[in-house]
């Protein structure tokens, strides 16, 4: 229950968040200037099943935003990535704000992976449907 609770809060907190000023036509074009892929600065593979390509701006580490994109290169969410820790020392996070229209929001936990190693929470802002979400799926 706890978690469930933290999960809630951190969620009313990702999407109060101001939102970049970004039409939703651009939302989905390339990485805004200072974002950088992550395969590129951690030995990840360049896709992600589940995720897509990732790019963060690397003095944003660990919570992001991270912003996925499919294999055509279409925006498809946007990820903050919330370690656990954190969440139980009650830390306040003044996260970015996320563009674009969104569908649906997936709250789950990842034991830690090169770039965020540490347990942690992905948050998942989908900017698509589910049909669009099984396009990262494999």
């Amino acid at each position: 229950m706890w978690k469930q609770l933290m999960a809630a809060g951190m969620l009313a907190v990702l999407t109060s968040s101001a939102v970049e000023a970004q039409t939703p036509s651009t939302s989905l074009g390339p990485p805004p200037r200072g974002f950088k892929r992550v395969s590129d600065l951690v030995k990840i593979p360049r896709f992600l099943p589940g995720l897509g390509v990732l790019y963060v701006r690397p003095e944003t580490l660990p919570a992001g935003p991270f912003l996925a994109y499919d294999r055509q290169g279409r925006r498809v969410s946007t990820v903050y990535m919330i370690p656990v820790e954190d969440i139980g020392n009650r830390k306040k996070f003044d996260l970015a704000g996320f563009a674009g229209g969104n569908d649906h929001v997936s709250v789950y936990f990842n034991e830690g992976h090169p770039g965020v190693e540490v347990p942690h929470y992905h948050v998942v802002i989908w900017h698509v449907n589910k049909r669009g979400e099984a396009r990262v799926a494999k």
